[in-house]
């Protein structure tokens, strides 16, 4: 009897639910391990949480090991007992530090069940649900198949991460160095949200990102403003008008070749977003706004998932404290991002960009540059047959509709395994928008782990009739 019979998938779903409590208990014991990723301190927890994940899952029957790396540690483990596809499913084990502690109603480290109104409970803990508790819902879902059949529908190799919350910084290159080991047919990862409290998605698009920081100079020092106002230029104001100049007056980027290569929305996944329970008002009411701004004609999904951006994230520059100090400043700063879609390369923009504010300088001022950041945006085809088969096992689990959903962030990680591995990702997440991560009282719902792990469990039996 093949695996996916669905008497045998109803087994392993029974077994998730008679089981839930125990899944909650590991994960209670995975959450206390303080893995703080940015802070030397926690060195040791961090790789203690690697050598837990990794005994887990050698639990379960996987070839799992603890791999080194300059920084913080992998988790690398193989389970070759089903046939078909082979998926890579990443995740990681790092989390935020949980300053300012005063704010948080029990201690970061020790997760606490609190009941709500609506029946569910939360799981309140530093890294309940980024990641810990979104990875577990996998791991578990694993462990059900194994418990229920002794091995898993398809081919599954795992990855866990200890850096993604500091940079990852090591992963470029322990993927060069683990190339044929980790390469699959798909990635998949749990590291983002569902559409609402009862609707989940798969995000398909994720935008790719430019940052730079620059700083203009004028005069070789401050100046009175009186004695030279007028006479002397102001990188203040020089800066304001160059920064004014990236923006069309229809809310378009004016940068010179900024559009080249981006293309319209595919019609599928415009008539998929039509049907989304969105209500663009409230999007911007719920922020005290009233009045769409940016590209003239566009819906704010458009605009925010699938439509290149330019910001200014900061701007500084003269006296800024307390009275009043009447100079013309030698120097003023700004750091610009850029957001980008599909067809567009991070270094053609960035050099675009530094083409555009030095054409703008006056012969004796100057323009210095800083890089902060360069990833390309991905798409995942909305024909693949891995998402259409995941789709329609997270609508069958959840009955309703699973969305198929953008975001206007970036997730560096989806270009790197792009660019070293050449594999497409799969992003199911079943964290709610109110789960705080990164801040004091994050939480994740039980509804979502005990869920998350009955969707894996549906999605890995959807994936084994894949061709």
């Amino acid at each position: 009897m093949p695996q996916t019979d669905p008497a045998r998938l109803d087994a392993v779903l029974a077994d998730v639910d008679a089981h839930i409590d125990e899944s909650v208990a590991r994960l209670c014991d995975l959450i206390r391990i303080p893995s703080i990723s940015t802070d030397p301190a926690y060195a040791a927890d961090c790789r203690k949480t690697a050598e837990w994940l990794a005994a887990d899952l050698s639990s379960l029957g996987f070839d799992a090991s603890v791999r080194d790396t300059p920084g913080h540690p992998m988790v690398v483990g193989h389970d070759r007992s089903g046939d078909g596809p082979h998926v890579l499913f990443y995740g990681h084990y790092d989390v935020q530090p949980v300053d300012p502690v005063a704010l948080w109603n029990s201690p970061p480290f020790e997760p606490t069940l609190v009941p709500q109104p609506n029946g569910d409970t939360w799981i309140v803990a530093r890294g309940a649900s980024d990641d810990k508790g979104q990875l577990m819902t996998f791991v578990e879902a694993c462990r059900a198949w194994k418990s229920v059949t002794g091995s898993l529908p398809i081919r599954v190799s795992i990855l866990f991460e200890g850096e993604e919350e500091s940079g990852s910084d090591s992963l470029p290159g322990f993927l060069d160095q683990a190339a044929a080991e980790l390469k699959a047919d798909v990635m998949l990862v749990c590291d983002t949200d569902m559409w609402d409290d009862t609707t989940p998605a798969i995000t398909t698009m994720l935008r790719g990102m430019v940052s730079e920081e620059i700083t203009i100079r004028c005069a070789s020092r401050d100046l009175h403003s009186g004695m030279y106002g007028n006479a002397a230029r102001n990188p203040l104001q020089l800066l304001s008008d160059i920064v004014a100049s990236l923006r069309t007056p229809d809310g378009g980027v004016a940068v010179e070749g900024f559009y080249d290569g981006v293309t319209e929305l595919p019609a599928e996944i415009a008539e998929r977003w039509k049907r989304l329970p969105f209500d663009e008002a409230k999007f911007l009411k719920d922020v005290g706004l009233d009045m769409p701004a940016g590209e003239a004609g566009r819906t704010v999904l458009e605009q925010v998932w699938a439509r290149p951006s330019c910001e200014i994230n900061g701007m500084w520059g003269g006296y800024t404290g307390d009275g009043f100090k009447t100079v013309i400043p030698a120097e003023a700063s700004a750091k610009i991002s850029f957001r980008l879609v599909a067809g567009q390369d991070p270094d053609r923009i960035a050099e675009a960009f530094r083409r555009h504010v030095e054409a703008r300088l006056p012969a004796d001022c100057s323009v210095t540059f800083k890089r902060h950041g360069r990833s390309a945006a991905t798409v995942m085809p909305i024909d693949s047959e891995f998402l259409q088969r995941s789709l329609k096992a997270l609508s069958e689990e959840w009955d309703c509709e699973a969305a198929v959903a953008g975001t206007g962030g970036s997730i560096p990680i989806a270009t790197v395994f792009k660019d070293r591995l050449d594999m497409d990702s799969i992003f199911v997440g079943f964290a709610k928008f109110d789960n705080r991560i990164h801040s004091p009282n994050e939480k994740y719902d039980l509804s979502s782990f005990h869920k998350g792990i009955r969707s894996w469990v549906r999605i890995l039996a959807a994936l084994a009739e894949t061709k």
